[in-house]
């Protein structure tokens, strides 16, 4: 069995060809080319975290990619001076089940989750994109923050978070490295973030929305990637009244996105508001963008396919770049 640990994950994620691989996850999803159960979640009550068990099976032209994701969520973690997040993803051979490879799975949690808003801001945002605003500032608003950058020519980046030493953290860290501008600022509130960005991106654990709708700028694209249950919510209903919605998976979204779960129970929207999965538009049997002052919402929970990818991406990587340890079992 291949080990790949953090670093060796990262090397074989580059994240312009996880972009790419994840287009391709998201049309095979949608073309029914994938068999993704819901995610099994069980509560850790004692920590007030959370475990998710997350199995895929994707079925592509010319492979076959068989994986299970297990991630944790730590909220207390942050006290304790270590990641929210843990994780590892099991890759299995397809047509045998024989496993193949383990996986740090944080790592790779966090370039595909930033890679799947790099897919929807390539699809839905406008060409003319050059201001990212970013709230959170924690590991997963990094790799969202590449994946603007490395899809749009961007300028500037506005960064929020109440947390003023982690996104001071998060200027030193981000600016001028790769794709990403030198010209990080931290914003004062959120109205500053919203009224210039033309692609957000929302990556924060809120039980209540992050940013005002009134204060949004025409023509802007949002991702929302950091709620996950139906109790969470980053954006205001009344943006997601007047946006057009896209998903990753419209089962997925309707059981445990708190971003349109609330407004659907509150009776501001119904389940047709979603105009259709990034697949779709992939595809081409759905429109994206419409209107150039059109508001796009891109709200993803996250789906196994992007595990199930990303995972493929990295096995034939580090094949090419003798990356990994073998172990026998």
């Amino acid at each position: 069995m291949l080990i790949l640990s953090k670093d060796e994950v990262r090397q074989a994620l580059p994240m312009t060809e996880m972009i790419a691989a994840t287009k391709q996850a998201y049309a095979a999803l949608s073309a029914g080319k994938a068999e993704v159960p819901l995610r099994s979640s069980i509560s850790i009550t004692p920590h007030e975290a959370t475990s998710l068990l997350m199995p895929a099976y994707v079925q592509q032209e010319t492979s076959e990619a068989l994986t299970v994701k297990i991630v944790s969520l730590f909220p207390h973690n942050i006290d304790r001076g270590l990641p929210l997040i843990h994780a590892a993803v099991l890759v299995l051979q397809a047509d045998t089940g024989q496993p193949l490879a383990l996986l740090e799975g944080a790592s790779l949690t966090a370039i595909r989750t930033g890679a799947a808003s790099g897919a929807a801001s390539d699809i839905l945002a406008r060409p003319d994109s050059r201001v990212a605003g970013i709230f959170g500032a924690g590991v997963q608003s990094r790799t969202q923050l590449e994946s603007i950058c490395s899809i749009r020519p961007i300028q500037k980046v506005l960064i929020f978070d109440p947390r003023q030493d982690q996104v001071e953290k998060f200027i030193e860290d981000m600016a001028g490295h790769g794709p990403i501008p030198s010209d990080l600022q931290a914003a004062t509130d959120s109205r500053e973030v919203a009224s210039q960005a033309d692609i957000i991106c929302c990556a924060t654990t809120s039980p209540t929305p992050v940013f005002a709708d009134q204060h949004l700028k025409s023509g802007v694209h949002i991702n929302g990637v950091g709620s996950y249950t139906p109790e969470m919510q980053e954006i205001p209903a009344d943006t997601i009244q007047r946006a057009a919605l896209f998903v990753d998976s419209r089962k997925a979204a309707l059981s445990e996105a708190g971003d349109i779960i609330k407004p659907i129970n509150d009776g501001q929207i119904t389940e047709d508001h979603i105009q259709a999965e990034l697949g779709e538009v992939v595809l081409g049997t759905e429109p994206g963008r419409q209107d150039p002052d059109q508001i796009t919402f891109f709200k993803s929970v996250g789906n196994a396919v992007q595990d199930a990818a990303a995972a493929q991406l990295a096995l034939e990587n580090a094949n090419k770049l003798g990356l990994g340890s073998n172990v026998a079992l």
